[in-house]
């Protein structure tokens, strides 16, 4: 008599959402410009992760023959100088911004905090030079620092880091 009765399970009562419209009552509230602009902002991503599937040309390739074309049905954003396809330029420079672009503002950040503890801590004369320092820095115009810093080290995403993150 310690036998229990096998019973099925009840079912579960489902609230008949779909994923659409879970998706589309996160965007309630929001205006038209803000989706379109979020929209936007994910296919961006989406080709920078993925770009070699959304890239309808090589990037590199060079066609002397439609240099200068401006937007077609091929090359939607025209051409450069060189005959290379604007649109496909674009998809893989942005897998670059994608890295550079979060790891400037961190070092910017990171650089500003510490210059800034450091010089409120200590006061007096180090203050005044570093001030002094600082004013010098921000008085160069923002391409002549880059220039000068790409001729010292060399081209590479982390002199790109650097440079806007310091500047």
């Amino acid at each position: 008599m310690t036998d229990l009765a096998e019973f099925p399970a009840p079912q579960l009562a489902v609230a008949g959402f779909s994923t659409m419209r879970r998706i589309r009552s996160a965007f309630a509230g929001l205006p038209p410009s803000v989706v379109v602009g979020l929209l936007l902002l994910l296919f961006w991503v989406a080709c920078a992760i993925a770009g070699n599937l959304f890239v309808p040309y090589d990037p590199y390739a060079e066609d002397f023959l439609a240099t200068l074309t401006p937007p077609d049905a091929l090359h939607w954003f025209g051409t450069d100088q060189l005959g290379r396809d604007v649109l496909s330029r674009i998809i893989v420079g942005s897998r670059d911004i994608l890295l550079v672009a979060p790891l400037a503002t961190l070092a910017g950040v990171a650089a500003g905090s510490i210059i800034g503890l450091v010089l409120g801590y200590f006061e007096g004369l180090t203050d005044a030079i570093g001030a002094r320092l600082l004013d010098t820095l921000m008085a160069f115009p923002f391409i002549v620092l880059v220039t000068m810093t790409l001729v010292a080290i060399g081209p590479s995403n982390l002199t790109v880091i650097l440079v806007i993150g310091i500047a």
